[in-house]
């Protein structure tokens, strides 16, 4: 079974990320983006590296952004 890693990188990770996306995301959407993330990150690749999961989360919160806008 995989290890989980520590919180902290990841909830420095959700900040920034709330920051960025405040505009358009609830705190708690990005804070679920992040969750998944990282959890799919151990999933498939075994570890969930903090730059990994920003960039999972990130493509997550742009898409669910699109979507509002009706882009999609």
């Amino acid at each position: 079974m995989s290890q989980i890693p520590a919180a902290e990188p990841y909830e420095q990770l959700a900040a920034a990320l709330r920051d960025e996306f405040a505009a358009v995301h609830p705190p708690s959407t990005v804070a679920r983006c992040v969750d998944a993330a990282r959890y799919g990150a151990l999933e498939v690749v075994g570890h969930a590296h903090p730059m990994l999961v920003e960039r999972i989360a990130r493509k997550h919160l742009q898409v669910l952004a699109m979507g509002a806008t009706g882009r999609a």
